[in-house]
């Protein structure tokens, strides 16, 4: 006997539960906050000049590299299974990131989100439904 469509979405809810689940999520957010790094990085270096011949970028786009502390202190780190984070250290990210009241802003971790977001959403997909192929 072969099960109804009655049982077979409860054996998919059930799969929800599974820890097997959440594991294939959160790795696949832990790849995409990594491409997320990765691109913020890519942003940070791409045609940048450090040392005596660096120009500061302009206002609105990614910070040009100059020492390579800013691109050396963004993190990827996994709090909880189901969530990732990328984080800059370097103590003038946040300015660099939001401006002040000295200096407009140089985003490059909110474009660089924005920019793998479509890329982490079907990464995330991929994953969960091959977890569920599994049910």
């Amino acid at each position: 006997m072969t099960d109804g469509p009655r049982e077979e979405m409860l054996k998919r809810l059930r799969a929800y539960r599974n820890r097997k689940l959440f594991e294939a999520a959160g790795a696949a957010l832990f790849e995409a906050a990594d491409a997320v790094r990765a691109e913020a990085s890519r942003s940070i270096t791409a045609g940048s000049v450090s040392g005596k011949n660096h120009v500061p970028s302009k206002p609105g786009e990614a910070p040009n590299n100059d020492t390579g502390d800013l691109r050396n202190k963004i993190e990827v780190s996994q709090t909880r299974l189901d969530k990732a984070r990328v984080t800059s250290s370097a103590e003038h990210s946040k300015p660099l990131e939001f401006g002040s009241s000295k200096m407009a802003a140089r985003p490059f971790m909110r474009p660089a989100r924005d920019k793998i977001r479509p890329q982490a959403l079907r990464l995330l997909k991929q994953r969960i439904n091959r977890a569920l192929k599994v049910y």
